[in-house]
């Protein structure tokens, strides 16, 4: 007999919530590069996904597939380290998994990181940038069918997907350390593929500021278990067309590895900034 997304989301939490010691508040996806080790968690313990029931596993060069819990501060955090993608052939709520298991385990705040192309020739590769909207060109929606429906909102709204007070208290983190940090509107797409120079030029004039493969269908899920959520992209590659750029992803994970000690650095400020605006 098929087991209901709403007990696979109970026994994998309840997996999880028995190798930690308390239930974590604050959340984030780690995208291509960026490891959990440069977040400074005190008191890590790590579950790899293979020992989560239903977790799908990583296969992806740059995605270590753990997640991992800790403390920054006194506040309880939770990192998924790796995710799956749509082109690696898996179901939509395969993807969005992790991210409902963190909401069952207690998450309200969930930062989303992923590596982006740029259609702009301003944001350069190594800029991170705040994630303010989404265009969701994946053909994808964590919500749509039955099961969906029996967890949460029939129909969603996303019109603050991206929330602005989180937002702007990653404006403040970054400031306080001097990093600078853009805003942009996220557009998906299911890849594997990298945009060809045409569909660059189309996506950003449909109003993209950075393209990419993944956190939109990741985002929805959030909003859609009651989680309040900011993005932070990394650029890590002009698109495809702009300036002759010719997107290649030992670059994505050189560049986004570059960047990941300045993403840690405002994630160490947001933490406890987020959690204290939400007690």
């Amino acid at each position: 007999m098929r087991v209901t997304l709403a007990r696979r989301i109970e026994e994998a939490a309840a997996a999880v919530g028995a190798r930690i010691p308390r239930p974590p508040r604050v959340a984030a996806i780690l995208g291509s590069g960026l490891g959990a080790a440069d977040l400074g968690i005190e008191e890590a313990v790590a579950v790899p996904y293979s020992a989560i029931p239903h977790m799908p596993r990583v296969s992806v060069a740059g995605h270590k597939g753990e997640l991992v819990t800790g403390s920054i501060g006194t506040v309880p955090v939770a990192i998924l380290s790796g995710r799956v993608h749509l082109y690696e052939g898996w179901s939509v709520q395969d993807v969005t998994f992790g991210v409902r298991v963190l909401a069952r385990l207690g998450c309200r705040i969930l930062l989303v990181t992923n590596a982006a192309g740029s259609t702009r020739p301003d944001l350069v590769p190594g800029t991170l940038v705040l994630v303010t909207d989404h265009i969701n060109l994946t053909g994808e929606d964590p919500t749509r069918g039955p099961e969906p429906a029996e967890i949460g909102a029939r129909f969603l709204g996303l019109t603050e997907a991206y929330d602005p007070r989180l937002g702007r208290i990653l404006v403040r983190a970054a400031k306080a350390e001097s990093i600078p940090l853009a805003q942009g509107i996220y557009c998906a797409g299911k890849g594997p593929c990298y945009e060809t120079p045409a569909e660059v030029r189309m996506i950003a004039g449909l109003g993209a500021d950075l393209v990419g493969m993944s956190t939109v269908p990741e985002v929805i899920a959030a909003v859609h278990a009651g989680m309040r959520v900011a993005a932070v992209s990394c650029v890590t590659n002009l698109a495809a067309g702009i300036e002759g750029s010719h997107p290649d992803h030992e670059e994505v994970k050189r560049v986004a590895g570059e960047a990941s000690e300045r993403l840690a650095r405002i994630f160490r400020l947001f933490v406890p900034l987020a959690a204290e605006e939400t007690s």
